[in-house]
């Protein structure tokens, strides 16, 4: 099939796009290259696409209308994998409108071109902070969301609800991924397993928010790939039969689903992974919580394992060990 990726050059994108050239399918790949971190970075993902004879990459902006709106026509996709945006939550409290352009216009764009040019599947990307402070755990796609604590978490939001209303008004096949904190080679420079493994290696102290009492729940990238390539390919249908009015479904074709590894680790455990991979101790600013940030994250993914069969598998320190790895010989 024909897949249009947003966000190819960036982490979730690049692994997402390389699994579907593996699978025989074809990539058009879509990024802008902005400098939120290292476009060395960004450069070096697109390197890992380049082999690939289906693989096609188009720099531009996701608030392009026209260029969009052009892309949708020219190549018409029968499938998109949504995953550009504007990411991190501490950023969005000093640039917000970065989020508007990117996370809203931008998710705009991409469901006007499913519209127009009748896309069999459109995949995107939530995120599990819109679960902001809930404090049921484990976070369930049935419990409420609408009290977010960062505007990063409204704008993940605010997509769910666009995607719902496409889907109801048009009839546009829609899933929403609710990403759980996604590691691995090749991962962002802001996240911690980034900071935290660069600080160590260089014999830096590390900051430890909220005095190291947090849990994430950590997913390997590989398991996240192995999942949005199993949901792509169960295309929505409409659901007359919504009668426990759930929020993750809808008689119209729309579905949201947690991914994670329904594992959260605390941070220290997490760290001793890390130290562990380093063959280093790291020393530690235990510092207050963050503005926007949450205790604990846990994915309940009994939904995407019942329609997907999705079973992460990757252990912390396996998945530390490749991330680290992969650092040493990046840097």
């Amino acid at each position: 099939m024909k897949f249009l990726v947003t966000g190819a050059a960036g982490f979730i994108g690049m692994h997402t796009a390389k699994r579907l050239l593996e699978d025989g399918h074809e990539v058009v790949g879509l990024d802008n290259l902005n400098d939120y971190y290292d476009v060395r970075l960004k450069d070096y993902r697109l390197t890992q696409l380049a082999p690939y004879d289906k693989f096609r990459f188009v720099k531009m902006d996701l608030a392009d209308r026209d260029g969009i709106a052009a892309l949708f026509k020219q190549e018409q996709f029968q499938r998109v994998i949504h995953l550009a945006a504007q990411a991190g939550v501490r950023y969005s409290l000093e640039n917000p409108m970065a989020y508007v352009d990117s996370n809203l216009v931008g998710h705009m764009t991409i469901l006007e071109g499913c519209r127009h040019n009748k896309v069999e599947h459109l995949v995107y990307a939530s995120s599990s902070s819109v679960y902001g402070m809930n404090p049921k755990i484990p976070f369930s796609t049935s419990d409420g969301v609408d009290h977010p604590v960062s505007l990063y978490a409204a704008t993940k939001k605010s997509n769910e609800l666009m995607a719902h209303s496409y889907s109801h008004l048009y009839g546009i096949p829609t899933t929403g991924l609710r990403f759980f904190t996604v590691y691995g080679p090749a991962g962002r420079p802001d996240m911690a397993p980034w900071l935290f493994t660069e600080a160590i290696l260089k014999g830096e102290p590390i900051k430890v928010f909220n005095n190291g009492k947090m849990q994430r729940d950590f997913t390997y990238i590989d398991d996240i790939v192995e999942g949005i390539v199993r949901i792509q390919d169960v295309v929505p249908q409409a659901d007359d039969g919504n009668s426990k009015n759930d929020p993750a479904s809808s008689n119209a074709p729309y579905r949201i689903y947690n991914i994670g590894n329904n594992q959260p680790i605390e941070l220290a455990a997490f760290i001793r992974a890390i130290e562990s991979a380093c063959n280093k101790e790291a020393e530690k600013i235990y510092l207050p919580m963050q503005a926007g940030d949450v205790v604990q994250t846990y994915a309940d993914i009994d939904d995407l394992y019942k329609v997907a069969n999705y079973k992460p598998s990757k252990k912390i320190g396996d998945g530390m060990g490749a991330f680290v790895d992969w650092y040493r010989s990046y840097i």
